[in-house]
């Protein structure tokens, strides 16, 4: 379909209302380093005010209020929907991860996987204990817990500092794009209409062979690559000495410290295997009780609170300590659920204006594979503005409408990872987390990209390629 066609078919207007909005998200956050929930909500507004009036309208009610008006209710109703949504989760996955920190629990999985690999597998240890910690932490907050070990490794061992620091990229970095609770794969959840608790089996199982092919690319960097250790912001590299010496003692079993990890992701994974596969009527009474276990908010409280319980007995049994903690868990997730719900309100007001129809207009007839499509998408949109989250959330915006009408010839499981894999991407200077993860390695900005930023992008290609094969192979999951 040209130009030309495209505007007399009607999808003219909302491919220029996503270009808009999409240069005013670079601009904003990119340029401007604006607030990312201001520039979104003002994204969302945008998206609303460009679009036709008549079909705006059609889509979304609101009768007897002018178009002004009730682009900005819209927007305001979708924001606090996916805030209900979605605000209870990241609110205590965020309380989980800081007790996970404070207890040395997150410490102690790290440790047992060295103890198993040694200190010559050191880079596999941080990959693999680092795997099961970055589940139910953010990524900005796990590379924060995990960077002293690894600048404390390469004190202790004189060698592979580019291997420890990307063994901890491409352990968190796979996760913070596919598994829930991370805010951008709950919000796509939400959008795309897919199971959660499905999601976080398929997202975590596919996550494993990407993860171990960025290990494989992380081993080639760092042969090509030799970085030196610098002073960095936290602890200096004197003090870097002291963590490597801390006391079995002072730790967590390895048993207690996996528990508030791995318990929530088993309920919620195995109410969705028993809506599935098992009959209600086989468990009877117990249906009820595992469906009420595996809901999502209810399984994360539960991981929550025992970690909070390892948090009171590991930190001085202290209540005003705990409540500090849960107070700095509680800071962090209110900025992260604000952005998540701007910009899945932005995602659904382009798909509101259009986007998605357009998008499936110029696409009807072609051989346009739509996964390589939404891929595509989120690899652009993660590289324009930088963040994986909101390139997650705009992406699957403007996909949800094909998802949804029951076009795909295969499971919008697959259009979930596609577009996970995709907000990987290319990170660079407009990435919050290449700031991170060069700041804290104590890395120049050129040895960031010439590391993380081709890391990122290989396991990201890597991803798509998995989500292809998947697909062809098993279509249904």
């Amino acid at each position: 379909m040209d130009v030309s066609t495209a505007m007399q078919a009607g999808v003219g207007r909302p491919l220029w209302v996503l270009g808009l909005c999409v240069a005013l998200l670079v601009l904003l956050i990119g340029r401007w380093r604006v607030h990312p929930f201001l520039a979104l909500l003002g994204a969302a507004l945008l998206a609303g005010w460009c679009a036709d009036p008549a079909r705006f309208a059609a889509a979304n009610g609101g009768e007897g209020q002018s178009h002004a008006l009730r682009v900005v209710e819209v927007a305001a109703t979708e924001l606090g929907n996916l805030c209900g949504r979605v605000g209870i989760v990241i609110a205590l996955a965020s309380i989980l991860g800081v007790c996970l920190l404070e207890s040395g629990a997150a410490d102690k999985v790290v440790r047992r996987f060295l103890a198993v690999t040694g200190e010559a597998r050191a880079g596999l240890a941080l990959v693999c204990g680092g795997f099961l910690v970055s589940l139910p932490i953010f990524f900005d907050t796990f590379f924060m817990l995990l960077i002293p070990l690894a600048r404390a490794l390469r004190l202790r061992t004189g060698r592979d500092y580019t291997l420890y620091v990307l063994a901890i990229c491409c352990a968190g970095a796979v996760t913070h794009s596919l598994v829930i609770p991370h805010p951008g794969p709950l919000a796509m959840v939400e959008v795309l209409k897919v199971d959660a608790g499905a999601s976080v089996f398929v997202g975590t199982l596919c996550s494993i062979p990407v993860v171990a092919f960025g290990w494989q690319v992380a081993r080639w960097l760092n042969r090509r690559h030799d970085l030196p250790l610098r002073e960095a912001p936290g602890l200096s590299l004197a003090e870097l000495q002291q963590v490597t010496r801390r006391p079995e003692s002072e730790l967590p079993s390895l048993g207690a410290s996996l528990l508030p990890i791995l318990l929530p992701l088993v309920l919620i994974s195995g109410a969705s295997f028993r809506k599935a596969f098992v009959p209600a009527e086989v468990l009877g009474p117990g249906t009820a009780v595992l469906e009420l276990l595996g809901n999502r908010n209810v399984a994360l409280l539960l991981g929550t609170v025992w970690a909070m319980g390892l948090a009171y007995r590991y930190t001085g049994r202290s209540w005003s300590r705990l409540s500090r903690m849960t107070g700095q868990g509680l800071e962090t997730a209110g900025v992260v659920v604000l952005i998540t719900a701007a910009g899945g309100a932005f995602g659904l007001m382009l798909a509101r204006a259009g986007v998605g129809d357009a998008v499936q207009a110029l696409v009807a007839g072609r051989e346009v594979n739509l996964l390589v499509l939404a891929w595509t998408m989120a690899v652009l949109l993660k590289f324009a503005q930088g963040s994986a989250t909101v390139s997650m959330l705009t992406t699957a915006g403007i996909m949800a409408g094909m998802a949804q009408q029951g076009q795909l010839p295969y499971h919008p499981m697959y259009l979930f990872l596609a577009i996970g894999f995709g907000a990987l991407g290319i990170s660079w200077m407009n990435d919050s987390g290449f700031w991170v993860i060069g700041r804290l390695s104590g890395l120049t900005e050129r040895e960031t990209l010439s590391t993380w930023t081709v890391l990122a992008f290989s396991m990201s290609a890597a991803g798509l390629v998995l989500t292809l094969l998947l697909a062809a192979v098993y279509p249904g999951i």
